[in-house]
């Protein structure tokens, strides 16, 4: 079982770390690309384990503000973390296992979620709105252009 897997299952917990986690035990460095909504931008991997193992208490509890049935009987969950800011949003089996995970420690609670195909859009207590694939959040997202009268 990997650190994630663990986390996940004990308390639904992540890393405090802004990052991508995959049940696997991958783990990306994110930001946030802008536009409307806003893309995801993976940038390198890290080791969570290595961080953790500096910093054991660095994870944060997370509870759903919001839920996205999927069609394979998974689900997408958005919500908060366990400080005022922290945000994340992730995707489930059926079984309610973890397959991936992003964690924002400034984003704010995700509060809403709209599917429509292969993405997902999420929204932000903060106002905003992070578009992702479902399938594999590394991949970019086609948003619509920005038309400024």
């Amino acid at each position: 079982m990997t650190t994630i897997e663990r986390l996940w299952e004990d308390e639904h917990e992540l890393p405090a770390e802004d990052g991508l986690y995959f049940a696997d035990g991958r783990s990306y460095d994110v930001a946030l690309t802008s536009g409307t909504p806003a893309g995801l931008t993976v940038l390198e991997p890290f080791d969570v384990d290595a961080i953790l193992a500096d910093a054991p208490s660095w994870v944060s509890a997370v509870s759903g503000l919001a839920v996205a049935e999927l069609g394979d009987g998974g689900l997408l969950w958005g919500g908060e973390g366990s400080m005022g800011a922290d945000g994340f949003l992730a995707r489930l089996t059926a079984d309610r296992k973890l397959i991936w995970a992003v964690f924002f420690s400034d984003s704010n609670p995700f509060d809403r979620i709209r599917v429509s195909g292969h993405v997902a859009t999420f929204h932000s207590t903060a106002e905003f709105e992070l578009a992702v694939d479902i399938d594999d959040p590394r991949t970019p997202v086609a948003r619509e252009p920005v038309i400024s009268h």
